[in-house]
């Protein structure tokens, strides 16, 4: 047994399609017209295993949001923070919202997406910025 750290999980399609988002996105849809985001090998919601990459909506619209005060441990953003869901078409997405606070941010305020480095971590971050 090796006393060396094991190998951290891989992001096996999520890199790609990060590279991806910063360069437009897409989005996975199935024949039936279901929308998910990928990594994906089957439709969530009917099991459909013909899926195309489809073209993500240069902007989206947020559904929900919330002002972190309490950043989890080693995430490397300084609070207070908004991360938000935000629809693009039949897909939504999580991210954090740039250059907007809490009190700028309302329901159906009409964003961006992009992807940065977390500091602290390295990995992609989604984050969102208004258009």
């Amino acid at each position: 047994m090796s006393e060396s750290d094991p190998d951290p999980p891989a992001n096996t399609g999520y890199d790609e399609w990060a590279d991806a988002l910063a360069d437009g996105g897409y989005f996975i849809e199935c024949a039936n017209g279901h929308g998910s985001l990928p990594p994906r090998r089957v439709c969530p919601e009917c099991g459909s295993t013909d899926l195309a990459e489809e073209p993500l909506p240069e902007t989206g619209e947020v559904a929900t949001f919330s002002e972190v005060h309490v950043a989890p441990s080693g995430f490397g953003e300084d609070p207070p923070y908004v991360t938000a869901v935000v629809e693009f078409g039949s897909v939504r997405l999580t991210g954090i919202v740039r250059d907007l606070s809490a009190e700028e941010v309302e329901i159906g305020t009409v964003v961006r997406p992009d992807v940065e480095r977390n500091d602290a971590t390295g990995n992609r971050l989604i984050v969102f910025r208004p258009t």
